[in-house]
């Protein structure tokens, strides 16, 4: 049982590139973790990590141990979560990557899911970058957009739309455009992706035709709260989600435009088609797929949509 509890803490460790996040994880002091993976290297005659003051990184042997203990261990823990189905609820630890935007999208529906499974440890990473699922541990990640051709399984979560928005006071000093070739006289908020420094492009629908939005920038933002932000405060018109402007949008602190032009996305969950999908992970899913976005809300958006009309 020692052998299996330093191979957890070894993958911890290897996964995060650090004793104090395995720790953490665990709930065993940086030291612990430390002691852990001198007393596997000694066991094994090999060094499996170089180690300075500031960092850890994975030596050639370890990261060769680590592609197979990596596997070991989600087995072992899948295997703990599918018995957890014959005594109780489901249990364990489940890691999904989000995009950056996603917390707006979880966070209200993690205290439902808590009450009705309180034996699941939800580990939430927010990022845009392109993450992958077995080699960095992911149970699942969730995304928007077309889906590339791989060996991933999906299940759509919902739709969301993609409109364009700008403030009554910006609106009442500058007027409001009425077509989309008016949009180059007036200041836009452009997002910046943080993962790769790329400006979003404004894609919208005209008739059957994609077209790009051409506004002049009176900011750049590499923070989709700061655009948000900055479009209440009237500073220009930003190019954003339903779900990240609909507080500001009910409030009455923001202003849909052009809302012929708008687009629609979908968002959805992937996962490694090779594995059995445990409990706790299936669970989750169907608890997205249900909660993330409502009927309700779905209703609205088809209800809204220029191609209903």
């Amino acid at each position: 049982m020692d052998n299996l509890n330093s191979l957890t803490v070894f993958v911890q460790a290897a996964q995060h590139e650090s004793f104090t996040i395995a720790g953490r994880n665990l709930g065993i002091s940086s030291s612990a973790v430390g002691k852990s993976i001198t007393r596997l290297e000694e066991r094994l005659g090999v060094r499996l990590f170089h180690r300075n003051t500031r960092q850890i990184s994975l030596t050639q042997e370890g990261a060769q141990f680590f592609a197979r203990c990596r596997d070991i261990v989600r087995d072992l823990e899948n295997a703990e979560a599918e018995l957890s189905l014959n005594v109780g609820e489901p249990r364990g630890r489940v890691r999904v990557s989000f995009p950056a935007v996603g917390y707006r999208l979880i966070a209200p529906v993690l205290p439902a899911f808590r009450r009705l499974y309180p034996h699941i440890e939800l580990e939430l990473d927010f990022s845009d970058r392109m993450v992958d699922l077995v080699e960095e541990g992911f149970d699942a990640v969730v995304r928007s957009g077309d889906l590339p051709d791989s060996s991933l399984m999906s299940k759509p979560l919902g739709q969301y739309r993609v409109n364009l928005y700008a403030s009554p006071d910006f609106l009442n000093r500058y007027g409001e455009p009425d077509s989309l070739d008016a949009l180059s006289a007036f200041d836009g908020i452009y997002f910046r992706f943080p993962s790769n420094g790329k400006l979003q492009s404004w894609t919208l629908k005209s008739g059957n035709r994609v077209v790009q939005a051409r506004i002049s920038p009176a900011a750049v933002m590499n923070n989709i709260e700061a655009v948000l932000s900055a479009c209440v405060s009237g500073t220009g018109i930003a190019y954003l989600p339903d779900f990240v402007a609909r507080e500001a949008f009910a409030s009455g602190a923001l202003r849909a435009i052009l809302t012929d032009y708008s687009v629609t996305g979908t968002f959805w969950v992937l996962w490694p088609s090779s594995r059995h999908l445990p409990p706790k992970n299936r669970v989750l899913i169907d608890f997205m797929a249900q909660s993330l976005f409502p009927k309700a809300a779905q209703d609205a958006l088809a209800a809204t949509s220029p191609a209903s009309r």
